[in-house]
């Protein structure tokens, strides 16, 4: 274990005990994989690193619950994590002996039709062209290149902006992804149903699908799928908070639960502060303290929209019209690329698609720890506009309904959770926001501000490390990877 440190003279830390030793190097504000990962960076350094979450557990975003009923076990928020298994750092680190382990489904994405037939994003390239007719030798020749080099692809996308390493590469990937995803499969592909599967999974970055940069995320999840595939966690999401957690009391770090931080004046003994929070969050911790250009520029940041999300304990596997959506770890729902371009839309717009776009996933399918004998657990959301109340439980039910007729006999419990509900349980998730910032092209480049140092605050030895910085969201511990760098350059 790790040295003891007191942060905060006047508070008690998360066991009651008074820890008045000498003050850490670092001091991480936040448990989530992003400040986790920040922490370990430092710690791997041979800096003395102490974390602090307010809640009574790790795991931010990565946390898993008995949400329906007792035994099944369920992912909160996020749960097919296909840039975590493939993330330069997280793959760099001995989590495995830490019991993390990775479950791949058969076939990482489904696609359904009305007319009860489906596509498959396969992870073989080939048996993916081999659904798509005359689109299969386009769609092969058009993934092949970033399927193939994507670790090399991955090292310059998901950091700031940079001169790239690998610069063929990433001018090969950026004259396709500079561009929306509906123009990307409608100039490359001539039927719906290979435009449908590669324009819709574009829709996981809450980005409007008619609109730049949405292929950069359609082709960087298509070429995870079929690398490294869509991975759940075995045993739930929390599994890899754990052990990202261990690994760090490996190194000798501390982590204190239960211990809010609401002012940075806590925190000033230290050398370095990471804060794993919001533009908004980092606002209200420096209260007056941060130069007034920067403050004006941080109220600039925008927050897309939020997500409705559902879980359901089941009786039983779902009763898909089109059986091969059983192979499959994650299932979209929603028809036509049309339809779902409307979808999500009318989000955009402030409004509720009667028929929304549903991303839903069965872990139990392939997980046993996740349900009881037979029985199942099942997860899905759609996109509602930011901080909305209205409750999409029906809609997202008669989406799953309207592809398995029969499922809704099937429910056994169901749980849901609203905008409000996603952050007053992770305050990183603004108005139920799962990205933390919106990917317009801007902010793709450009977050929290325009900065040479997008880490590094005005304030001295204060840094910012959640999703809200490059390369923004997604669980690949990135950003506190980044962050943590910089924080070294300047120490």
């Amino acid at each position: 274990m790790g040295r003891q440190y007191s942060l905060i003279p006047s508070e008690a830390t998360s066991t009651g005990h008074d820890r008045r030793m000498a003050a850490p190097d670092a001091v991480i504000v936040g448990a989530g994989p992003n400040g986790l990962s920040a922490a370990i960076v430092l710690a791997q350094a041979g800096r003395s690193v102490v974390v602090r979450e307010a809640a009574p557990v790790v795991g931010g975003g990565l946390r898993s619950e008995a949400l329906t009923l007792p035994a099944f076990v369920h992912d909160v928020c996020a749960s097919v994590m296909p840039l975590a298994a493939a993330s330069p750092f997280l793959r760099a680190l001995p989590l495995a002996t830490h019991g993390l382990s990775w479950i791949e489904p058969p076939v990482p994405l489904a696609h359904p039709f009305d007319d009860g037939t489906a596509v498959l994003l396969e992870r073989s390239l080939e048996e993916t062209g081999r659904q798509l007719g005359r689109d299969g030798d386009r769609y092969v020749s058009l993934m092949r290149p970033f399927a193939e080099s994507l670790d090399a692809l991955l090292l310059d996308i998901l950091a700031p902006v940079h001169a790239p390493k690998h610069p063929l590469l990433f001018a090969r990937f950026g004259w396709r992804a500079m561009r929306s995803a509906r123009h990307l499969v409608r100039s490359h592909f001539r039927g719906d149903r290979a435009r449908t599967l590669v324009g819709a999974i574009a829709a996981h970055a809450v980005v409007r699908i008619d609109r730049m940069p949405s292929a950069a995320f359609a082709l960087v999840l298509a070429a995870t799928a079929h690398t490294v595939g869509w991975p759940v966690v075995a045993g739930g999401s929390q599994r890899l908070a754990d052990a990202l957690a261990a690994h760090l009391r490996a190194l000798g770090g501390e982590i204190i639960l239960e211990a809010p931080v609401r002012s940075l004046e806590e925190l000033f003994s230290a050398r370095t502060v990471m804060l794993d929070v919001t533009p908004p969050q980092l606002m209200t911790l420096a209260a007056n303290r941060l130069p007034r250009a920067y403050a004006r520029a941080l109220t600039r940041y925008r927050f897309g929209p939020g997500v409705f999300k559902v879980d359901w304990a089941l009786g039983g596997a779902v009763p898909w019209a089109a059986p091969e959506c059983r192979r499959a770890g994650v299932v979209h729902l929603g028809g036509t690329l049309d339809e779902i371009a409307e979808s999500e839309r009318a989000v955009w717009r402030g409004q509720h698609a009667e028929k929304p776009f549903v991303i839903l996933a069965q872990p139990s399918l392939f997980d046993d720890r996740r349900a009881t004998a037979g029985a199942h657990t099942l997860w899905a959301y759609c996109h509602v506009p930011n901080g909305s109340t209205v409750d999409m439980t029906s809609r997202i039910e008669a989406q799953i309904e309207r592809f398995a007729p029969g499922f809704r006999d099937l429910i056994l419990a169901r749980h849901a959770m609203s905008p409000a509900t996603l952050e007053a349980h992770d305050p990183n998730l603004v108005g139920g926001e799962i990205g933390g910032g919106a990917n317009s092209l801007r902010q793709l480049f450009v977050r929290p501000v325009a900065r040479r140092d997008p880490y590094r605050t005005p304030l001295p030895g204060v840094y910012i490390c959640s999703a809200s910085t490059p390369p923004g969201g997604a669980v690949h511990g990135m950003c506190g990877y980044h962050a943590a760098r910089s924080a070294l350059r300047a120490l």
